[in-house]
């Protein structure tokens, strides 16, 4: 493996983007204190539509506006209040990052669905799944690929000093690749997508937004290798669903770096939060399975919670950020 400098700390931790709550300004508090090496942009969807992973992404996209239609988004022939909502809420949560981190000089993570998963929760005008119009799947692509840049480019214009890591989340990319996604009448799924396909148009989004990009899928058939190949400088997945860790090490091995979600979401029956011991022992225990020296894993590894923590209570959620970063750390003195 050719030596690489990795968009983020030795030691880091981070949270995928969930939290729990609506105050934006008490959860960028949380973050930029619980997780200072590797701070990323708190998404809180209690506060309702706009504020969702569908719609805050969707309020992103260049000349392909969007509306709410019986509690699903969809395309809409032109701008409305939904969409007005959905930018707002973007645009105070940025206006908050820029408030509390004004001389913050570090990696920032942001996040915004991927075009795969875009695709199959946004409805066409007609009725029915994006998913199931190729062109307009890379018409999607395409409007996702330029709004994320000028996303990215409004965070470095707030945060000057700083360097943004761009998240796209995938849940629904190996679905989608295994034509799993059902039809709007669910008596069947939507083709699917072909992996060369599917490549081309991932990697012209990271590249588009022209910023270093990891892709996160809490799914356990996580498609390492169209992601290393499509650009993506890391993948966030959930350790706990690995059912066969060889496709995992050929993709480290191959220089991705690995967002290991180690913490639980969610408390178990005893109520007790993971300990930073305990979370740093089960990164441990999968790298020394993959049989990698110890000395690289502080370097390719990112510590951080399995999912999003917006289920959680708030004091779990704390918890679970405290316990990653003191996981980090751990690791990076071994």
């Amino acid at each position: 493996m050719t030596e690489q400098a990795w968009p983020w700390p030795i030691g880091a931790a981070t949270g995928i983007g969930s939290l729990p709550g609506t105050d934006i300004a008490e959860a960028q508090r949380i973050v930029l204190g619980e997780l200072p090496a590797l701070p990323h942009l708190p998404e809180l969807p209690a506060r309702g539509p706009g504020a969702d992973l569908v719609g805050r992404t969707a309020g992103l996209l260049v000349e392909l506006p969007v509306e709410l239609y019986a509690a699903r988004w969809r395309i809409a022939p032109r701008p409305g209040r939904d969409l007005r909502r959905a930018r707002d809420l973007m645009e105070r949560d940025l206006d908050q990052l820029a408030e509390q981190a004004e001389e913050y000089a570090g990696p920032v993570k942001v996040q915004a669905a991927g075009p795969f998963t875009l695709a199959a929760a946004l409805e066409l005008p007609i009725g029915g799944r994006l998913l199931r119009d190729p062109g307009a799947v890379r018409d999607l692509a395409g409007s996702l690929g330029e709004g994320l840049r000028g996303h990215v480019a409004a965070v470095a214009r707030r945060l000057p000093r700083a360097s943004v890591l761009l998240q796209l989340d995938e849940p629904s990319l190996p679905a989608v690749l295994a034509g799993r996604v059902p039809t709007e009448s669910g008596l069947g799924t939507h083709r699917p997508v072909e992996g060369e396909v599917a490549r081309a148009l991932l990697g012209g989004v990271i590249e588009a937004a022209g910023t270093p990009a990891l892709v996160h899928c809490c799914a356990p058939d996580v498609p390492l290798e169209l992601i290393r190949s499509a650009g993506a400088v890391g993948v966030a997945l959930d350790l706990s669903l690995l059912t066969d860790l060889d496709p995992l090490g050929e993709a480290i091995d191959a220089g991705l770096g690995l967002l290991a979600g180690v913490a639980p979401t969610l408390p178990p029956a005893g109520g007790r939060g993971p300990t930073s011991a305990e979370v740093a022992a089960r990164v441990r225990r999968v790298w020394d399975r993959l049989g990698f020296p110890r000395r690289r894993l502080a370097e390719q590894v990112v510590v951080t919670p399995a999912c999003g923590l917006a289920g959680a209570t708030p004091a779990y959620a704390r918890a679970v950020l405290t316990a990653c970063r003191d996981a980090g750390r751990r690791l990076a003195e071994e």
